[in-house]
Parts: structure tokens; sequence; C-alpha cells
């Protein structure tokens, strides 16, 4: 007989663990089917393992500048990244722990196999109950019946036909995270934010990095005044950038890959990163056996996540909003919410804060001075780190961030920001803007000093024109 619940959700990834706890607090019965581990890509692929890694790189550069904050080392700091590795992996390995517990104290339950989503059937006279097919072959097949389904089946890397990954010598981010030593050369194709990231990490700990863009900055999605930034702080650690440039081919030969690169001479280097972004998953688990629309962008869903059959919605990765761990959260928490005919207003997606995690970190939400709405009237207010004391007092002097103020609503358009902590500073941003503040609500508040925060305090009152320290 077929196992009935109130919500069965494919994926447990940060999207769909969070809709299971939101679900379960709410009094629903709650199955999760997940073929890997709980937490998904942010955990154990994405988001977590590289901030650890890059964790370590920040500390590597820190004592690099040991002899500049008047402490002399003994003898030369040594990177062992294979004690990396292991760090990476016990922060992965205890935040797991914890989602699993989380799901043991919400009463939710795991399933571990693969789940295929099933058409009319005599389990169900319409589209949504579940095959399940456990990692653990011993155990039979299992038909889930469930009230509402939420997919959540999150995202893959990509690549391009003339750089087939073979995880080894050309590399997906999944990859990188595998490696047991540090290769002495590498070209990272894409100059998005994993290229970025991973180029910023990899320079600190002494790796020789080329970053080939197609297009004709880093970044696409951040002001050009924060790409160019980027582009010289990272130029200026020793990285190599080539812009508008197109990779041809990647042949491995004698243990190295010769990079082809349009119009450019050969590269050869130890290892290829390919970092152009990550594509849906929409196949595999049986959508072609219902009327759910979905193409290679991802499955299509109306303001409330409900696919095209109301009672099966999609979150995340998987459908063709911004690929963002926090996003996801915030997608499930919101369908639920929706599927349980609560109020729901609408994620806007503008006013999403999100980061970069080089360094320096980069962090931006609502408009930027680039794509700002042509109908409105804005003043952009700046104010560098380098007049901000507590930036000095780190020795982390480079960037800025910039506010966008409204010239007719006198409305916090945007702020973004480029220098140390930015990931952490735009949570004021983010507050502000959801509260409808005014650059002058910023300004007039009182900010503690000396911190970094007041660099957006300074940057709001330049919007009038009434910046302290600029």
């Amino acid at each position: 007989m077929a196992e009935q619940t109130d919500l069965l959700i494919l994926g447990g990834g940060t999207g769909g663990y969070v809709a299971a706890i939101r679900a379960a607090q709410r009094g629903l019965k709650v199955t999760i089917v997940e073929k890997y581990k709980l937490g998904g890509t942010c955990l154990h692929k994405g988001c977590i393992p590289t901030k650890a890694l890059l964790r370590s790189a920040e500390v590597f550069d820190t004592m690099k500048a040991a002899d500049s904050f008047g402490i002399e080392m003994s003898q030369e700091a040594v990177v062992n990244f294979a004690k990396i590795q292991e760090r990476k992996q016990a922060v992965i390995d205890q935040l797991h722990k914890g989602v699993e517990g989380l799901c043991k104290k919400n009463k939710i339950t795991v399933l571990e196999g693969e789940g295929a989503v099933l058409g009319p059937s005599i389990f169900s006279p319409v589209s949504g109950a579940v095959a399940v097919t456990f990692n653990d072959k011993s155990r039979e097949e299992e038909i889930i019946v469930p009230k509402n389904v939420i997919i959540a089946t999150g995202s893959r890397p990509k690549t391009l036909p003339n750089l087939p990954l073979d995880e080894t010598n050309i590399l997906s981010s999944d990859g990188m995270l595998e490696l047991d030593t540090l290769p002495e050369s590498i070209v990272i194709v894409g100059g998005g934010v994993i290229g970025v990231e991973w180029a910023s990490l990899l320079n600190s700990l002494g790796v020789k990095v080329t970053i080939v863009e197609f297009l004709d900055r880093l970044l696409i999605n951040e002001s050009a005044s924060i790409s160019r930034e980027l582009k010289k702080v990272l130029e200026k650690k020793g990285i190599d950038i080539l812009l508008k440039s197109k990779v041809e081919a990647a042949e491995i030969t004698d243990g190295k890959v010769v990079v082809s690169i349009e119009g450019k001479s050969p590269l050869t280097v130890d290892k290829v990163m390919v970092a152009i972004g990550r594509a849906a998953n929409v196949d595999g688990f049986g959508l072609q056996n219902t009327s759910i629309e979905y193409s290679p962008k991802g499955i299509e869903v109306n303001e409330f996540y409900q696919t095209t059959e109301g009672h099966i919605y999609a979150i995340g990765d998987c459908i063709d909003t911004l690929q963002l761990a926090h996003v996801a959260m915030k997608e499930g928490e919101l369908a639920v919410a929706h599927l349980l005919n609560e109020d729901v207003e609408p994620l806007n997606y503008t006013n999403v804060p999100h980061g970069v995690y080089t360094n320096p970190e980069i962090a931006s939400v609502g408009y930027n001075r680039d794509n700002v709405p042509a109908d409105k009237k804005v003043k952009v207010g700046t104010f560098n780190f380098s007049g901000n004391g507590k930036s000095l007092v780190y020795g982390e002097s480079e960037g800025f961030v910039e506010v966008l103020r409204d010239l007719e609503t006198d409305d916090l358009l945007g702020v973004s920001i480029i220098g140390p902590h930015a990931t952490d500073l735009i949570s004021e941003a983010s507050t502000a803007i959801y509260l409808s503040a005014s650059p002058s609500e910023i300004g007039d508040a009182v900010h503690p000093h000396p911190t970094l925060t007041e660099a957006i305090q300074e940057a709001a009152l330049d919007t009038y024109g009434i910046a302290i320290h600029k």
C-alpha cells in the first residue's frame, strides 16, 4: 500500500530542508527524498566548503602581512593543503549533523534515495505520487502519495563542448573541492562569482592564476565601478585577467593542460577550472510524466512557486531565479506558506542581497548605478575605505561603498560595497531597504566608532553632499 504524507520534498538542500522544517512547524507530516546528503550543494559542494577554504587563504594572507603589524615571525608560514582540506570537511560534517538533528527534531521523514514523479495512476488520480528508489538496494521501491510536492532538485556545474570535464585535469567546482594537492598554475574559465572566488583563494595560497572571461568585465551583475576595482586589486595580487577572450580548446599533454585562446598565445598550466555557471536539474525525476512546463533554464512557476500543476511547487536552483542558497530558503518558506493558504508577499528579487567572497569581499543589494531604471533620477554617494579608521586598523583599506538615492522620493535604491567584510556589512543596507528607509535615516542613525559600518553611513550622507569625512 502506498504511503501517505502531507508534503513530499524532492531534494534536501538548503531550500528543501528549510521548507520541510517550516512545514513541520506548521503541523504537516513531511517527507524529504534526498539522493546524496542533507544540505545539498551549498553545504557539501558550494557555499560552505569554498568559504572554509577562503578563510584559510585569508589567514595565510594575514600571516604574510604580519611584519606590517609589527609581528616578527621566527619562520615563514607554510601552506599545508591537506590540513586545510581536513578543516573544510570538519566544518561541513558539523553543519551536516546539525541539519540532520533539525530534521529529526521536527519529526521529518528523510528517505535516502531518488524520487521519480508519477503521472495519474492507480495511486493517485492526479500527478504527484513519487516512486522512491533507495540507495540501500536491499529496500524495495516505495510509492509516496503526498497532498503537495515541492521540487528542490538544485543544479549542477555547466561546461562547454570544447572543455569536457574529467575532474582530474579539467575540473568543475566539484572537482576542485576534492583536490589533494594545490596545482602550481591554473586557468579559470569564467569571471563570474565562482571563478573570481576560486581565483582569489588559489592566488592567496600561492597558485599562479589566469582568469579567461568571454565578456568585457568581471562580475557582470555588479556595477562597472565594482568590477574595475576588483580587476585592479586582483591584478595587483598577481592574477592575470584576460577579458573579451574565448577558450578554443584544452588538450592534455604530458600531464599538463595546453589552453588555446582565440587570438592569443597558448597557455600551459597544471589544471583548468570551468566556472561558467550552473545548470538547473530538471531531468531524470519524472517531469515528463506530468503537465509541468520546464526548459533547460528551469521549471516554470508563478510568483508563489506553483508549477502548472497547482499542488506541485518548485524552488531554488531548479527554477529560473537567483541561484543563491538564501534565495532558495526564502522561496521554500513562501511556497509552504502559500500551500497552507497563508497570505504571501511575493519575493522582490531586486532587493535580495548577494555577496562575493573574494579578498576584498563584494556585496550589493537593490539597484546599482548601471542597472537602475532609466525613469529614476538618482544621486550616487560614495565613500572610500581608505578614509575609515577601522579599515586602516585592519590593514584593509582598499575598496569603497556606493549608495543610490532616489531624488524624487528620497528612497534608498541600492548599496554596493567592495572592501573588508562587505558580505557582513550589506545586512544593514538590506534591512534598510526592507524597511523602506531613506539614506538620511541611515546617515542620522548613530553608528559606533571605529567600525566599518561608518563607511555606509558616510556614503549615505554623501548622497546629500554632507558626508563628514569626505
